[in-house]
C-alpha cells in the first residue's frame, strides 16, 4: 500500500514536491527549534538555542537537499551509480560539515549546540524514514 505523499503527480516543481512530501519531517523541525528555545530560554542561554536550533536547520536543509537530489534523478529516468551517488553525498556531506564547524568554532562554546542539533535531527530523521520502511517489510 503506498502513502499518499508517495503518489504525488511527477508535474510541477520538485522543491515544492519535496516540501509536500516532507511536512512531518519539517514540522518536527519546528517543534524542536520552538522547544529548544522554550527551554534554552527559560536559562538564558539564547546563543545556545540559536546553535542547537541552526543545528537542526542544516540537518533538515540537508535532508531535503537529499530528497531533492533523489526525486530528480527519479523523474529524469536516469540510473543511478554508485560513484554518482558517493560524490553527490561526500560533496553535501562535505559543504555541511564546513559550514557546522565554522559555527561551531565560531561560537564556542555555545558553538557545540550546533553539533547537538545536527546530530539530533538526524536521528529523528532516520527514524520518520525508518517506520514506514519497517512496517513495509512487515506486511506479508
Amino acid at each position: 500500500m503506498t502513502t499518499p505523499e508517495t503518489t504525488a503527480p511527477a508535474t510541477g516543481s520538485p522543491l515544492l514536491q519535496v516540501l509536500r512530501d516532507q511536512r512531518k519531517t519539517i514540522g518536527v523541525a519546528l517543534v524542536l527549534v520552538v522547544g529548544t528555545y522554550w527551554i534554552a530560554g527559560q536559562l538564558d542561554r539564547w546563543t545556545l538555542a540559536g546553535c542547537i536550533a541552526a543545528g537542526v536547520g542544516l540537518g533538515l536543509v540537508n535532508h531535503l537537499a537529499t530528497e531533492l537530489w533523489l526525486l530528480k534523478i527519479i523523474r529524469s529516468g536516469e540510473e543511478v551509480t554508485r560513484g554518482k551517488l558517493a560524490a553527490s553525498t561526500f560533496v553535501r556531506l562535505l559543504v555541511l560539515t564546513a559550514v557546522a564547524v565554522g559555527i561551531a568554532v565560531a561560537f564556542w562554546p555555545d558553538g557545540i549546540g550546533l553539533l547537538l542539533g545536527l546530530a539530533i535531527f538526524r536521528l529523528i530523521a532516520l527514524v520518520m524514514t525508518g517506520i514506514p520502511l519497517l512496517k513495509e517489510l512487515k506486511k506479508p
